[in-house]
């Protein structure tokens, strides 16, 4: 990887070296790093862009990193990724998006991202943006959050935008069982 490519996955996931538990790392529409591990699967969709994470059950105390940097100018990034979370589990999910445009042509991504809960799992999901580069060109991100909880599940969701970006259009859609946060 680059220093720009460094900078950014510190800047949006805290990442200097290589993350904790399973990670994917997505840099201009394709993936680049992945790693898996006896807890958590991560398999590439095969119908559109984006990747299937699978968490057993019963895994306590787990991490997920999943982040994406865009460093190409006129790129329009679009990604659909699906977390399915065992029942009883409780995982740490770092997620985040960076770019880096010099140039005139403006950078998107959108991130269509689904959560499935079974009963009594926990998620604290953290999501950071960031923008930079000195470019004309725009630095646009558009999340989209979908939440399906089963009972007893708790999402706890925190997303900051650091700096940079020129815009935002968010969506968040949830559906919630009985007994859920």
């Amino acid at each position: 990887m680059e220093n720009i490519d460094l900078n950014l996955l510190k800047e949006i996931a805290d990442i200097e070296d290589t993350p904790k538990g399973a990670y994917n790392i997505r840099k201009n529409g394709k993936g680049i790093e992945r790693k898996s591990n006896e807890n958590i699967e991560i398999i590439t969709k095969t119908d559109v862009s984006g990747i299937d994470i699978r968490v057993k059950d019963n895994v306590k105390f787990d991490y997920i990193h999943n982040t994406v940097i865009v460093t190409e100018s006129g790129l329009k990034d679009v990604v659909y990724n699906d977390f399915y979370i065992g029942k009883n589990s409780n995982v740490y999910i770092v997620a985040g998006c960076g770019i880096h445009n010099e140039h005139k042509d403006n950078s998107e991504h959108n991130g269509i991202h689904r959560f499935f809960l079974e009963e009594g799992s926990r998620v604290k999901y953290v999501e950071k943006h960031y923008g930079e580069g000195n470019g004309e060109g725009k630095r646009i991100l558009n999340p989209v959050t979908e939440v399906y909880l089963k009972n007893g599940a708790t999402l706890e969701m925190e997303s900051v935008q650091i700096k940079g970006v020129d815009s935002t259009e968010r969506l968040t859609i949830a559906k919630l069982e009985s007994n859920t946060n």
